[in-house]
């Protein structure tokens, strides 16, 4: 579901500008990195917990499903041992954005799969797929954009607000009894980790996404020029046959303009922060 553009003029506006503006009721102290505006209320009208059990079970079906297609890379994989290490270098900074995140139980898989697509799933469970990186011929870099902006849909429980709008907006408890399977089984809806899996994300969302990422990949020693080549990249693959990561993540006019206005506002925190060790790159091409 996408949130209407009018829905929240005061929080576009601070997103886009990437600047630290006073909404009404709202203070924003002023920090190194970038500025968002206030989480949605309407995650308060579903338990995050319950959220992140179900997101879990969704995780550990595509899981198994992939290992029985003989689709998911063994933990010696090398681009598998590379994102792993990547989120490793990332999660550090998660709890900054949600304290809830400091008790996750992350997980990382690579999926064989042509598809250019990734995500992080409420509770920190991230898959990459083989064509994200292959087509792409993504950095270790931009792989940490990427990354970090997945990581921000969960962090910042984008996924949450909208099944909380979903309850809400459909004006009864009894839809939220249906999703979860609460009370007598015939009223049980659809599973929601799959639903997780599908969901659209709004503008605003995108673009607190692309700024949060921005930070958490910059303090993990990722240069954040990266994430223009990266959203570059994703242009000229959309060109044709457009990637499934571009109908999640839609492109618009104002996104490589907010990324580079909100560059210097994490350089600083990118120059100090310690640098990988180890690089790996990008699949070598076919």
């Amino acid at each position: 579901m996408t949130l209407s553009p009018a829905f929240d003029p005061d929080r576009r506006r601070l997103l886009v500008a990437g600047a630290a503006l006073a909404l009404p009721g709202a203070a924003f102290a002023q920090r190194e990195g970038v500025q968002v505006g206030p989480r949605s209320t309407f995650e308060s009208l579903v338990p995050a917990a319950q959220i992140e059990a179900e997101a879990a079970r969704g995780y550990r079906d595509m899981v198994a499903q992939a290992r029985a297609a003989h689709r998911l890379a063994s933990p010696e994989h090398v681009q598998l041992r590379r994102l792993v290490m990547i989120s490793t270098r990332l999660r550090p900074f998660a709890g900054m954005w949600n304290e809830r995140a400091i008790g996750w139980q992350w997980e990382v898989n690579l999926i064989n799969s042509p598809q250019v697509n990734a995500f992080c799933m409420p509770g920190g469970k991230i898959a990459f797929y083989w064509g994200i990186l292959a087509r792409l011929q993504l950095t270790d870099d931009e792989v940490a954009m990427v990354m970090g902006h997945e990581m921000t849909h969960a962090l910042r429980e984008h996924g949450r607000s909208q099944i909380g709008k979903q309850v809400a907006t459909q004006g009864t408890i009894a839809l939220l009894a249906g999703l979860f399977g609460w009370g007598n089984a015939s009223r049980t809806a659809a599973n929601v980790g799959g639903r997780l899996l599908t969901l659209k994300y709004s503008r605003d969302d995108e673009t607190e996404a692309d700024l949060i990422g921005l930070e958490l990949a910059a303090r993990a020693g990722y240069d954040p020029r990266s994430a223009l080549s990266l959203w570059r990249k994703m242009e000229a693959a959309s060109r044709g046959a457009p990637p499934a990561f571009l109908s999640d993540h839609p492109s618009n006019p104002d996104r490589l303009r907010t990324i580079a206005a909100n560059i210097p506002r994490v350089q600083g925190l990118f120059e100090r922060a310690p640098k990988p060790d180890q690089r790996f790159g990008p699949p070598q091409a076919a």
